[in-house]
């Protein structure tokens, strides 16, 4: 199962290197360097303000 999720990701990256004309390197420097820090930064302010806008509401 693990084998086939990496080869699939894999082919994703590479399909998508070629889609957009960079390199498998950049487009992971792009996807795990930038886009995922930036989306779990938002995910984790996202879930604090939502924790303290529950807390409001509970009082």
């Amino acid at each position: 199962m693990i084998d086939a999720i990496y080869a699939y990701c894999t082919d994703f990256v590479i399909n998508l290197s070629n889609f957009v004309g960079l390199s498998y390197y950049e487009v992971n420097l792009v996807l795990f360097c930038i886009v995922y820090p930036t989306l779990l930064l938002s995910l984790l302010c996202l879930y604090f303000i939502q924790k303290r806008r529950l807390s409001r509401l509970k009082r």
